[in-house]
């Protein structure tokens, strides 16, 4: 039997203000106000043991400190007149917050019910903070803990921060000795910052890279789509694949060391070498999803901070390592101008479109893994031959999903128990099920080969 219950977290005396939304919370915020029913897709989910449980009071403090720690999950935005947008950072407030009573037994059920229920949900952002809060407790004491971010208030490299940040909490730190340990940027401060002459310089380099960028790539990727009928079918679904790869998550290490650059090179020059090779064009274009969390301060934020850079790579299809090699140069390009006011961005591509001088940019890449979290952490390295590991490979297809504007593929890469997921979703206009598959297997084959060819 499972009871239902509501508690709250009060905050008081916090930091608060008002000012214009971040550059990172206008392009969020613009996305999923558009999105209708199908915003909570965009909500970032946990679900965490609590080992040993703790009790609920300590639980609620540990959480009021978090709150008082980041700006971000205290925040509400505000759309203003036409074009602008303001956050509001309240210092006074409460949080609700579901708990859940329940035998321990039934514990990891009833967070996966209470989890599919406060990620199920939009966030209003005028009105809600930007964290929703579940507890499931035993007898007193709580064994799971459910959070629930908006994505206008955190990002997945920010959901990393917030989640040590707790353990930091747990283990006895508070918000004003984590803030002198580490201080971090808070939205208001970066705000003040994008609007300063040097803030505003960088937004119009980085703008004017993206023009330049797409001017000079080329039109369209597939010169032979699989199904252009389809493109003008708005019920068609876009299947959604998911390649496990335990091999993958040996071999790419190997090949980053033998190329001298970071695995996510590796990755993303593989996945550049079989686009290219499959869709029949020699140069290829991704909008990469990029942290922005190259300063210290940035690095200690949970905000959503995280926006696309504009990666193009001319020659992808002429060799694999050479791909990779200058993967590095091209990506440190295009991450210089991952910051930007999204929303006048939008607009100038619109113009290049109209003209048709805008390059194909319907192509996704997402590197989602924490540098903190590894595949082998949890679980032991695997012992067999990658020769061998690679048939343990699996592929499976989760679901479908609504059509997306401008999207032909995107591609999320994600850290699992003892191994690397590809997860890809694709417009079956472009690509079909086959292509999916020859794209997934292509990229884990050419970075597994690479490593073999290194000594297996």
């Amino acid at each position: 039997m499972t009871t239902v219950n509501e508690l709250t977290i009060r905050l008081d005396s916090a930091r608060a203000g008002t000012g214009p939304a971040t550059w990172g919370q206008r392009a969020i915020w613009g996305v999923v106000t558009h999105l209708g029913d199908d915003a909570p897709r965009y909500n970032l989910p946990v679900d965490l043991p609590l080992t040993p449980p703790r009790p609920v009071a300590r639980v609620l403090a540990d959480l009021t400190q978090l709150l008082r720690l980041h700006d971000s999950l205290h925040t509400r935005l505000l759309a203003v007149g036409r074009n602008g947008l303001e956050q509001v950072v309240d210092g006074v407030g409460e949080l609700a917050v579901e708990i859940r009573q329940c035998a321990e037994a039934d514990a990891p059920a009833v967070g996966a019910g209470l989890l599919q229920e406060l990620a199920g949900r939009s966030f209003d952002t005028a009105r809600e903070w930007g964290l929703r809060v579940g507890l499931v407790a035993c007898e007193g004491a709580v064994h799971r803990l459910v959070l629930v971010g908006a994505h206008t208030a955190t990002d997945y490299w920010g959901l990393g921060r917030l989640l040590r940040d707790l353990e930091s909490v747990q283990a006895g730190e508070t918000a004003e000795s984590l803030r002198q340990a580490r201080p971090a940027q808070q939205p208001l401060e970066a705000a003040e910052f994008q609007a300063s002459p040097l803030g505003r310089r960088r937004d119009e380099a980085a703008r004017r890279h993206w023009r330049e960028q797409l001017t000079a790539g080329p039109r369209w990727l597939f010169q032979t789509p699989a199904a252009p009928e389809l493109a003008d079918d708005p019920d068609r679904m876009f299947p959604n694949a998911v390649l496990r790869s335990p091999a993958l998550a040996v071999a790419v290490g190997r090949v980053a060391t033998e190329l001298e650059v970071s695995d996510a090179a590796v990755l993303l020059g593989a996945a550049s070498h079989q686009l290219a090779r499959q869709s029949g064009s020699s140069e290829v274009l991704w909008q990469v999803v990029v942290g922005n969390r190259f300063q210290p301060t940035a690095a200690a934020s949970v905000s959503t901070v995280a926006q696309e850079a504009l990666f193009r790579l001319t020659d992808a299809d002429r060799d694999f390592a050479d791909a990779v090699r200058r993967t590095r140069s091209a990506a440190f390009h295009a991450f210089r101008h991952a910051a930007y006011d999204k929303w006048a961005l939008d607009r100038e591509i619109a113009a290049l479109v109209e003209k048709e001088e805008a390059a194909d940019h319907s192509y996704w890449w997402n590197d989602t893994r924490d540098p903190a979290v590894g595949p082998f952490d949890t679980v032991e390295r695997p012992r067999a031959a990658l020769s061998e590991l690679i048939g343990r490979t699996e592929l499976s297809w989760p679901t479908e999903f609504l059509p997306r504007v401008n999207v032909s593929t995107a591609v999320d890469v994600l850290t699992a128990p003892g191994a690397l997921d590809l997860a890809m979703t694709a417009d079956p206009a472009v690509l079909d099920r086959g292509g999916m598959e020859q794209f997934l297997r292509g990229v884990e084959r050419l970075v597994v080969a690479a490593a073999i060819a290194l000594g297996d």
